[in-house]
């Protein structure tokens, strides 16, 4: 029962027009589909990939317009690092960032930047024989796209506390404690502590990682529910063919994945939703509508309501 690296990263943007721009128009990515949070349908939801849209180079968005910026802290991704094809694919990167207004540090070995809303990326040549996945893009030659995650970097004040879910629970390795490493049949990749800045005040928002995924077979879906080792605890993800750590999550956010599953569980006994929440979503999904943009479709995909199309998806960046 081995992971196959990271199936998915979740960020969150209070931009969607900005950010496609940038993810598609700048660093090349296909923008696979759009749809709406599965937890929460007020919320869109923006995915973008290679050109078939694989686990290992999936990259999604929550919009959740005029978020404040967030800010990482202990318990938070920080970095997300992709694999590059060469040191001359870094060289193209850093060229074409500074020509669109995007700041760098570049040393030869490794490119890091940031998106508009402060998300952090790094660029490493590939180092693994893992297949290249990559995005066919008309300003981003094939020998120098990104070609899939290498990993991602968290903040910790104490990386030792996750050892047990990593190697016991989740089949993790490592050679120093602070990075490790998952490899399935077909590929692999890490998740690396940094010491957390002390000035760094953990703060949920835009720009910063929602949750970091890793690919599981359908088949070991039912084996990793119920494994505990390591302390970890399942969380329910339906039929979506991935494996969502729960404890790879800041506290905050477990927190409140657990709170969510134990007032579904009370609705379940009571045979019905809390009280006054269906006029909640109601009214949250009256102003989504009324957005500047949305997708292809003539009908919300909220309340399945008529509204007029604006700037259609095709015509971004």
């Amino acid at each position: 029962m081995l992971l196959e690296g990271i199936h998915h990263i979740t960020a969150i943007t209070a931009d969607a027009p900005g950010n496609v721009e940038f993810y598609t128009g700048v660093l090349g990515l296909r923008m696979v589909k759009q749809t709406v949070n599965q937890d929460d349908p007020t919320v869109y939801h923006l995915f973008y990939g290679d050109d078939d849209g694989s686990p290992g180079m999936d990259l999604t968005f929550f919009e959740y317009p005029g978020a404040a910026r967030g800010r990482p802290g202990a318990g938070m991704v920080h970095r997300i690092v992709w694999r590059v094809g060469s040191a001359a694919a870094l060289q193209f990167w850093n060229e074409r960032l500074e020509q669109h207004g995007v700041s760098v540090e570049f040393d030869g070995e490794s490119l890091v930047f940031a998106d508009p809303e402060g998300l952090e990326h790094e660029l490493v040549p590939a180092a693994v024989s893992d297949a290249p996945l990559q995005a066919t893009s008309p300003e981003v030659p094939a020998e120098y796209a990104l070609q899939g995650f290498d990993g991602v970097r968290a903040y910790s004040t104490d990386p030792t506390a996750s050892a047990g879910l990593l190697l016991d629970g989740l089949g993790f390795e490592t050679s120093d404690g602070r990075t490790w490493e998952v490899r399935g049949e077909r590929r692999g990749s890490f998740y690396a502590y940094d010491n957390a800045p002390p000035e760094a005040v953990a703060s949920q928002g835009a720009g910063t990682v929602h949750h970091v995924a890793f690919a599981s077979s359908i088949e070991d879906h039912e084996r990793w529910r119920t494994a505990r080792g390591g302390g970890g605890r399942a969380h329910n993800a339906g039929d979506r063919p991935l494996l969502l750590s729960l404890g790879l999550l800041p506290r905050a956010q477990r927190r409140a994945v657990r709170a969510r599953d134990d007032r579904s569980r009370l609705r379940r006994r009571r045979g019905r939703r809390a009280p006054g929440r269906a006029a909640v979503a109601a009214r949250r999904a009256s102003s989504r509508c009324a957005s500047a943009w949305r997708p292809r479709s003539r009908l919300c995909p909220i309340h399945a309501t008529s509204r007029p199309r604006r700037r259609p998806l095709d015509a971004w960046p």
